[in-house]
């Protein structure tokens, strides 16, 4: 099997922490454009085969979100970059949101601070990490 034939080509797939409540309500909040496919929301907790696939090809849920989307595999800032892309202008939260993360240098200044933050409040909450319980 080749690097990338486990990695969906069609639609949008946002693997996030379903257990962090700022991960779960931006997923349920961000609006995504009709024209890029479905979105598939897929908690990193879970034992779906693309939370494996993702994990294989060497990235770290606990430090970051993935996006699948065209073959490829997007995380971290690279990912909340592409998603500010895909994102409709429909709702406050989403021109934020594009705002914030359609330059990727920006992106990549924030995006750390907003994993600092997942940690933190999942500490506060007694919830484990990834994996881990």
């Amino acid at each position: 099997m080749s690097a990338r034939e486990d990695i969906p080509s069609g639609d949008i797939w946002v693997v996030y922490d379903g257990q962090c409540p700022f991960c779960s309500s931006y997923v349920l909040l961000y609006r995504l454009r009709a024209l890029a496919g479905l979105v598939h929301l897929i908690d990193a907790r879970s034992d779906h085969p693309l939370v494996e696939a993702i994990r294989q090809h060497g990235y770290d849920l606990d430090a970051g979100m993935a996006v699948a989307f065209g073959g490829r595999i997007y995380w971290g800032a690279e990912a909340m970059n592409v998603l500010a892309l895909l994102g409709s202008g429909s709702t406050i939260f989403n021109r934020l949101n594009r705002l914030l993360f359609r330059r990727i240098g920006l992106a990549r200044l924030l995006y750390p601070i907003l994993v600092r933050g997942r940690m933190l409040t999942l500490r506060l909450l007694g919830r484990g990490r990834i994996g881990k319980g």
